[in-house]
């Protein structure tokens, strides 16, 4: 236990031998290390969802290891359909006082007719994310491979292949370089016999149609007729697309993006692709042949003239000659030794060991498809070092935020487009972000949520009338804030609101001044909108949201339209809180601040109904609902990632939210199961939570390539499930460091370094046989920090250097 009061700082020779002795102990936490953070196979990826992704935040490629030829499939994190535009509905204003009464009267029915009618965007779709087509290089002389192997090294950020012929032995390793901005894949052979013709492919439609439609079969192994399947189509390639030579040894592709829902394309963009080789080059018909090689660097610079969300007036043609100029002056060695050291230093702050078993020898896809019928710690350990991975690769400053599927995208009209839908996806993409110590990812999200304050300002006052900031649940490129898809899903006002509280969340780790004042004027905002548009319910239960719905769920009179539904009040009471917090800090807006707590001590509460359970809506209806186990759990909010539910100080709320896990159950779609088990984990039920990650590791909902299969793949069930993973290692919230809170049973010795906690703290651990047995804590010289472990808790101070020491199974101090 750690209540010990002789607790002190321990010196750190004494804890650095504690951890290396208990890595290296006989339990289950010794390591062989040759596959630790390491995607390997044995053979080449049939279809994307078992190619291997890479990125830099900026640009994604998808590499399939195929030995005939080779596939990378591309994508620009703006390469996006349509232009600027305004979905703002000025009939909204109006129409807003008769749906409010609608539903006051419990006419459901027609409150959503008269949603749909007037109140919705124009267009009601938003704009997709797109592809930038494929680079395909032919093999000349392609052999049966043997000794195959291909492999995604986590730690370099470097996708290998490596196979033998009659000829000998062949290799391609490629990377995605941020300090250089390309796209870089190194080819060897033997003297003479590496050969290929370079050819780039226009983007192909890609359709997500049921797995159950008639001549189809799904290959996941019995999922249920509601699960998906990528279909592709062959087609043309874009109008206004051209391949052309552009130098001796290279080709340059323009072209346009895609006009969408009646919104014009408004959009240029530019692939150059370089070949520098040993062998003889020349260009014909689109296409540069290499022959007679034995060493061959390709490289690849991709733009569009997207500026900002109003302004698409850049030249991505002088972008990517200038990007490929500067690469190909460097040798190859120097743009991987830049490439890996840089990712290094992101994906190196933090480390993991859960143990290892027989299965970590095997390959991956081998490895997935056996969860549930071996234990293979060291898989749960790579599946959140691959979350990490997948987040420095799809989100850095200066670059777009990660969307439903990061960066990387097969076709030009992806599963639901492929946008952010901040109901709870793109919130879910960084709920482990900061405790993974990559909160230098956030800055996109912040940057896109300061964007949207301006565009949703304007929705605002021409939907409500408010003063401050709105958006929904979806916005795009574009920054577009209005209701769109349909009534029953687009009607939700609280998207904002949530970003707000995921943002704040991020300075919480941080405690980083610079971001409280760039965060501040858009929570004060946020807040404004509520300040405006909160109605009171007429049974006097208190304030409310008024039209809403409980994201995306139906209560049982026949639609989602609701007015103060939990979740809404759930986020709305932390954003007031947020806000109230940092206008403290910051010593600004008296007044408003006053205000702000007044409508906060005013929200309706949480309520316990009929069954037991935590309600989803204002009203008893959770048990009469038509989707009883549906895939949200949106009034959960309030135990995660909120701790306004907690087992502290709410323990009936917490049990009622318990019994609504149950009748929920456990497998839903991927970032579905990926919630349960962050709620799970955040109760502090350990095995109950242990379980349903491996059903989220398992083949239903993890591609071999260890994407997540919503089915189809959504990324924030990866991002989500790396979450759960550290909560049930480390949790901190209501002012405490949880240590090892719901440590399951299949995990008996283990290590984590680098996790960090609320108030800027980095903790490292370890523990054996259960049991924790060395700790150290990294913060704020002089600050005290309240530890919990088994039900106890302990405030200690960091020393003068900013650290606290502890070892020992007892974690008395160190002398």
């Amino acid at each position: 236990m750690l209540g010990l009061g002789a607790l002190a700082a321990a010196p750190a020779i004494g804890w650095t031998a504690q951890l290396a002795a208990s890595r290296a102990g006989t339990g289950a936490a010794a390591r062989t290390g040759e596959h630790d953070n390491v995607l390997w196979y044995r053979q080449s990826a049939a279809r994307w969802e078992e190619a291997l992704p890479l990125g830099n935040g900026r640009l994604g490629a998808m590499v399939f290891g195929r030995v005939g030829q080779e596939r990378l499939q591309l994508n620009e994190d703006t390469l996006w359909a349509g232009a600027p535009y305004t979905p703002d509905n000025p009939a909204a204003r109006e129409a807003l006082p008769r749906v409010r009464k609608l539903l006051a009267d419990g006419k459901y029915a027609e409150a959503t007719d008269e949603v749909a009618a007037a109140m919705m965007g124009k267009p009601i779709r938003q704009m997709s994310y797109g592809t930038l087509g494929d680079v395909l290089l032919t093999m000349q002389d392609a052999a049966p491979p043997g000794d195959y192997q291909r492999s995604l090294d986590l730690a370099s950020a470097v996708a290998a292949t490596r196979y033998h012929t009659p000829s000998g032995m062949h290799s391609r390793e490629s990377f995605v370089s941020a300090p250089d901005q390309v796209i870089a894949m190194r080819l060897q052979a033997p003297k003479g016999k590496l050969g290929f013709t370079l050819a780039w492919r226009g983007p192909r439609k890609v359709k997500a149609i049921a797995s159950n439609h008639p001549g189809l079969a799904t290959d996941l192994a019995n999922a249920p007729a509601t699960d998906w399947l990528q279909v592709e189509e062959a087609g043309p390639l874009p109008p206004d697309t051209a391949i052309v030579a552009d130098g001796p040894d290279a080709i340059l592709v323009t072209g346009r993006n895609e006009a969408m829902h009646g919104v014009p394309a408004g959009l240029r963009y530019a692939l150059r692709i370089q070949v520098i080789g040993d062998g003889k080059l020349r260009y014909a018909d689109g296409q540069l042949t290499l022959s007679g090689a034995s060493t061959a660097t390709v490289l690849m610079a991709a733009a569009t003239s997207y500026i900002n969300y109003r302004d698409v007036s850049g030249d991505p043609v002088a972008i990517v000659r200038r990007q490929l100029a500067a690469a190909a002056r460097k040798p190859y060695a120097a743009l991987k030794r830049d490439h890996v050291r840089e990712h290094g230093s992101l994906f190196g702050t933090m480390s993991i060991d859960l143990g290892t078993s027989a299965a970590a020898q095997t390959p991956t896809d081998s490895r997935i498809a056996l969860v549930g019928k071996q234990d293979d710690p060291a898989l749960d350990a790579l599946y959140l070092q691959y979350a990490r991975y997948l987040l420095i690769a799809s989100s850095r400053p200066g670059v777009q935020p990660a969307n439903l599927q990061g960066i990387w995208n097969e076709g030009t009209n992806p599963p639901w487009g492929g946008k952010y839908t901040i109901n709870i996806n793109t919130q879910m993409n960084y709920w482990p972000a900061d405790p993974a110590g990559l909160g230098v990812c956030v800055e996109p999200l912040l940057r896109m949520v300061e964007e949207l304050a301006q565009t949703g300002a304007r929705t605002a006052q021409t939907m409500y009338g408010a003063r401050g900031w709105v958006t929904h649940h979806n916005t795009d490129l574009w920054r577009a804030a209005a209701p769109i898809d349909a009534a029953k899903y687009g009607m939700w006002p609280c998207g904002g609101a949530w970003l707000c509280n995921s943002l704040w969340d991020h300075y919480d780790y941080s405690r980083d001044a610079g971001v409280l004042r760039r965060l501040y004027p858009v929570m004060r905002g946020a807040a404004e909108f509520f300040l405006d548009t909160l109605v009171e319910d007429p049974q006097g239960r208190g304030l409310v949201t008024s039209p809403s719905m409980s994201p995306e769920n139906s209560h049982p009179y026949g639609s989602s339209l609701a007015a103060g539904p939990a979740m809404d009040r759930q986020i709305v009471r932390d954003l007031f809180a947020h806000t109230l917090e940092a206008g403290r800090l910051l010593g600004q807006d008296a007044a408003l601040m006053a205000r702000i707590a007044d409508a906060r001590a005013r929200l309706a509460p949480d309520r316990i109904g009929g069954q037991g359970q935590l309600q989803e809506w204002l009203e008893d209806w959770d048990a009469r609902a038509p989707d009883r186990q549906h895939r949200h759990v949106s009034h959960l909010y309030a135990v995660y990632p909120s701790a306004q539910v907690n087992l502290r100080d709410t323990p009936d709320l917490v049990r009622a939210a318990r019994q609504t896990l149950l009748d929920r159950g456990d497998l839903a779609t991927g970032w579905g199961t990926a919630w349960r088990l962050c709620l799970w984990a955040r109760m502090g039920d350990a095995e109950h939570a242990y379980s349903v990650l491996k059903g989220l590791t398992g083949p239903r909902r993890t591609y071999p390539n260890m994407f997540d299969a919503h089915p189809p793949f959504q990324i924030d069930g990866n991002f989500g499930g790396a979450a759960g993973i550290m909560e049930m290692l480390l949790q901190s919230w209501g002012g405490e460091v949880l240590l090892l809170p719901a440590l399951p049973a299949a995990w008996p010795s283990g290590r984590v370094t680098g996790i960090r906690a609320r108030g800027g703290l980095t903790v490292d651990l370890a523990w054996e046989q259960g049991q924790l047995t060395a700790l150290r804590i990294g913060g704020k010289p002089g600050d005290a920090v309240t530890l919990r472990h088994q039900g106890k808790a302990v405030r200690v101070k960091l020393d003068a250097g900013g650290s606290f020491r502890a070892t020992g199974p007892e974690l008395k101090a160190s002398a």
